[in-house]
């Protein structure tokens, strides 16, 4: 995996291509596909990001009931992605349903297993949004455990969470459960719309198994060294 997913919030196929074909062909990329980009695209995208040899996520962060999840589930891994987002708080059975959607449709088209990372917490929400207007009252950090511990026991791979949970999530799970990281940015970046951020130093110490990462690269002035700068310091680490 990763350690690095590109996030490819873009509006076209061809704007997409004109990022990738900045780098060199034989880049080991890891791409992820938000639902804007999969929106605007659909499947075709997957298709042609298959075609370059790239690390796929798809983040549609699925929340509905566990039969439809199911089913979007195992449409998606026909489509060989390998990576698929769900919403934790939509409960065991979603989860599970989720799991077995991605099993099933990957027996089908012959294709490994996608990783299932459910999302606990959105790094853009801070604790008193949380408290005041979800109305659950423990800490945030609580909230994103026990989400964590939910998505494991029932089949999920690994969570979304922000970099500062990392320590505490695989503490009360496991070591091989993986903590991907959004909310990451430079020192010199801006924090967006982002609430719960970090460098990517800090989240390697902190156990991250692999970063999300879009506006600091995709609109850096040169995406390319900037790519490199980053993984350069998940290395160093």
């Amino acid at each position: 995996m990763g350690p690095i997913f590109i996030a490819l919030d873009f509006g076209t196929i061809q704007e997409v291509e004109d990022f990738l074909d900045l780098f060199e062909p034989a880049e080991p990329l890891a791409v992820k596909v938000g639902m804007e980009f999969y929106y605007a695209a659909g499947p075709q995208i997957i298709k042609r990001l298959r075609q370059r040899g790239l690390t796929i996520f798809l983040d549609l962060k699925l929340y509905d009931i566990p039969h439809t999840v199911e089913q979007a589930a195992y449409q998606l891994a026909c489509q060989q992605i390998d990576y698929l987002t769900i919403h934790a708080a939509g409960g065991s059975q979603m989860i599970q349903g989720a799991k077995r959607g991605l099993i099933n449709g990957s027996h089908t088209v012959h294709f490994p297993i996608p990783q299932l990372l459910a999302i606990t917490k959105l790094t853009s929400l801070s604790q008193t949004q949380m408290q005041t207007e979800q109305q659950i009252n423990v800490s945030l950090p609580a909230a994103v455990t026990h989400l964590a511990q939910l998505a494991r026991d029932n089949g999920a791979d690994g969570v979304i969470c922000s970099a500062q949970e990392n320590q505490q999530i695989h503490q009360a799970t496991a070591a091989n459960f993986l903590c991907i990281n959004p909310g990451i940015r430079l020192q010199k970046d801006s924090q967006d719309d982002q609430q719960r951020i970090a460098t990517p130093q800090a989240a390697k110490a902190w156990g991250s198994n692999g970063l999300v990462i879009g506006r600091p690269i995709t609109q850096a002035a040169d995406p390319v060294a900037t790519y490199h700068q980053i993984l350069q310091q998940w290395r160093q680490n």
